[in-house]
């Protein structure tokens, strides 16, 4: 893929990845594409804090979300996103549409391409549906916001801005992943994006959820740069960042993981753990978040980063928005 220069701020002509139709996930992207992503959500960041927070960069484009699993913060920012950039958003649930009378997602989707739509988000709860909404429809762009246990691009690049803005160089630092990294879309991610950024991850949490599927046949990771360390305390040590994920009761249920209050004891971020850290280590979550359970009260409400992601989510996702929609034709934001 060819690479440009970082976009520019707003009001300047912006120079852009080409060519990208869709963004399905962070694991075909190079460390260049991602700060250009990064780079061009910094200029995003600018119209949030604008009197009129209003540019026509996308004016007269069609944004289509269409969010088969529940979502809060995903969908509110991307239809947030695309009419901040002037553009038509449409959005569409499960509860009411075609889909919930047995259309196929195909048949949806291609109904929505018909409608003349530029581009469109989905959430699904099927891994693998956004790619092949990818293959299936030849006009309209694909943004995966969430496919099953699989992906979720959008989310990791927010928290790479948000690891970003913090840190002097992503390039060496220690991210600590602590939780259900098994069911969490979040994470592969996540992986894909730190690693091509040149930092290290570290999972830890209880073994029934580690993704078996990151280790070789002899139990270390295949993915270069990514460890395991169920004991958090010593996953914790000298590290930059540290994210923690949701805790879903029904994994206890499945006998997935021992009792909440176990849990807590085990893995839960805490001020001791915190310690153990690098001083001023990032706390960072995606949420929603168990309060309590993955993180204390008071780190949650303290020095916990996890507002500043939401933020930069907005912008992360005007960026994806504006890149794939107007960035191929060397527009600019004004």
């Amino acid at each position: 893929m060819t690479t440009r220069a970082p976009a520019a701020a707003p009001g300047i002509e912006a120079t852009s990845l080409q060519p990208r139709r869709h963004l399905l996930d962070l694991d075909d992207m190079g460390f260049a594409e991602i700060t250009t992503i990064l780079d061009s959500a910094e200029a995003m960041r600018e119209v949030l804090h604008r009197s009129i927070k209003k540019v026509p960069s996308l004016r007269g484009k069609v944004v289509l979300t269409l969010f088969l699993e529940p979502s809060t913060r995903t969908r509110v920012s991307f239809e947030q996103a695309g009419k901040m950039l002037s553009a038509d958003v449409i959005n569409i649930g499960g509860s009411g549409s075609s889909a919930e009378k047995g259309e196929s997602l195909l048949n949806t989707a291609l109904t929505l391409q018909a409608m003349h739509a530029d581009i469109l988000i989905i959430r699904h709860e099927a891994s693998g549906a956004p790619y092949f909404l990818a293959r299936s429809l030849e006009n309209t762009s694909v943004v995966n916001a969430g496919d099953g246990r699989h992906a979720h691009p959008t989310q990791a690049l927010l928290d790479l801005l948000t690891m970003r803005d913090h840190l002097e160089s992503l390039a060496g630092a220690k991210v600590v992943i602590v939780g259900d990294a098994l069911h969490s879309r979040v994470v592969r991610s996540d992986i894909f994006g730190l690693v091509a950024s040149g930092a290290s991850v570290t999972l830890s949490g209880p073994p029934t959820m580690i993704p078996l599927d990151l280790l070789n046949p002899r139990g270390a990771p295949s993915l270069p740069g990514v460890a395991v360390e169920p004991d958090l305390d010593t996953a914790i040590v000298d590290a930059d960042v540290v994210m923690a994920l949701r805790i879903q009761k029904e994994r206890q249920d499945a006998g997935m993981m021992p009792s909440l209050r176990e849990y807590t004891r085990r893995w839960q971020i805490n001020e001791d753990r915190m310690r153990l850290a690098k001083p001023g280590a990032l706390i960072m979550h995606p949420g929603p978040m168990n309060e309590g359970v993955e993180i204390t009260s008071s780190l949650a409400h303290g020095s916990a980063q996890i507002e500043e992601q939401v933020t930069n989510g907005v912008a992360v996702r005007m960026a994806v928005l504006y890149q794939l929609l107007q960035g191929s034709d060397g527009g600019s934001l004004t």
